[in-house]
């Protein structure tokens, strides 16, 4: 039976829709299930908001799978202060009928395709908008689009489809600059925009260079980037419900791109079985357009 690798994020949100769109395709459901709740309790414990009752090497062990199609786990050391040993996924074989399908965790899955380590992978759309997109006076505004803007000389990943786990990066502003904060009112403005100072090339992405011209970056610092938005009165940030940033003054506005996991592909490193595979997990997908 021919094994078909994807390349997949190795914790928190992107993971947990990845294992739920497989699920679509093959009966995981509570194996899925057993993974978030498992790296749930262990970010828990690395944030030290649960207390351990085993060290990392047992509980490691003791989630450990001697069945051929059981989940694998291993430990990567985390960003947080004294840079704790954290349990992430490793890897899941799923039997999705004439193929097994590998999931295999990844740090930084679009660039392992970037590198020809995968034919499929899966991805934050927002990765592909920071390092691959064509900066253009126009905006781009769905995922859509995403194609259209890749340089094929920069990369061969090409986005198939989004998983609908979507928060959006939405302008946001305080009365006294806008009481509606949209495209519009972007395209007049001119003065400072608050940011992540990692989102700068896709905020020039989706809003334009046309847009941007006249605006200066602002960046948070060391302040919540609600708060940071609030003192500087515009900005662009990831909301779900906007309940956060009204708590400080802030009309939410325009949402301007969707920030989801997306399924990319390499057509350069693919085949027929891999082209079959991507199209059952995109069969109900429709690219997200705001």
């Amino acid at each position: 039976m021919t094994t078909i690798r994807v390349a997949v994020p190795r914790k928190g949100r992107p993971l947990e829709a990845v294992l739920e769109r497989v699920s679509g395709v093959a009966d995981i459901e509570a194996t899925a299930d057993e993974i978030a709740s498992t790296l749930r309790y262990e970010k828990a414990i690395t944030k030290g908001d649960q207390t351990a009752d085993a060290g990392v090497y047992d509980r490691l062990a003791s989630y450990s799978d001697t069945d051929e199609y059981g989940p694998e786990y291993t430990l990567l050391r985390d960003a947080r202060p004294g840079m704790p040993r954290r349990v992430v996924f490793d890897s899941l074989t799923v039997d999705v009928g004439e193929h097994d399908l590998q999931l295999v965790g990844r740090e930084e899955p679009f660039r392992a395709l970037r590198k020809h380590e995968f034919a499929l992978g899966f991805d934050s759309a927002d990765l592909v908008l920071e390092e691959v997109v064509r900066l253009d006076p126009e905006p781009l505004s769905s995922l859509a689009e995403l194609n259209e803007r890749i340089d094929p000389r920069d990369t061969d990943v090409r986005v198939v489809g989004g998983l609908g786990d979507t928060v959006y990066h939405t302008l946001l502003a305080t009365p006294d600059a806008t009481e509606t904060p949209t495209r519009e009112f972007i395209a007049e403005y001119e003065g400072p925009l608050c940011i992540s100072p990692r989102y700068e090339r896709l905020v020039e992405a989706v809003l334009g260079t046309r847009a941007i011209d006249g605006i200066t970056f602002r960046y948070p610092g060391t302040r919540e980037e609600e708060a940071a938005i609030a003192s500087v009165g515009v900005g662009v940030y990831l909301t779900v419900t906007g309940s956060t940033a009204r708590d400080h003054g802030l009309r939410v506005g325009e949402k301007l791109f969707p920030s989801e996991t997306v399924l990319l592909e390499n057509p350069e490193e693919g085949d027929q079985a891999s082209a079959e595979l991507a199209s059952r997990l995109v069969e109900t997908l429709a690219p997200t357009t705001v």
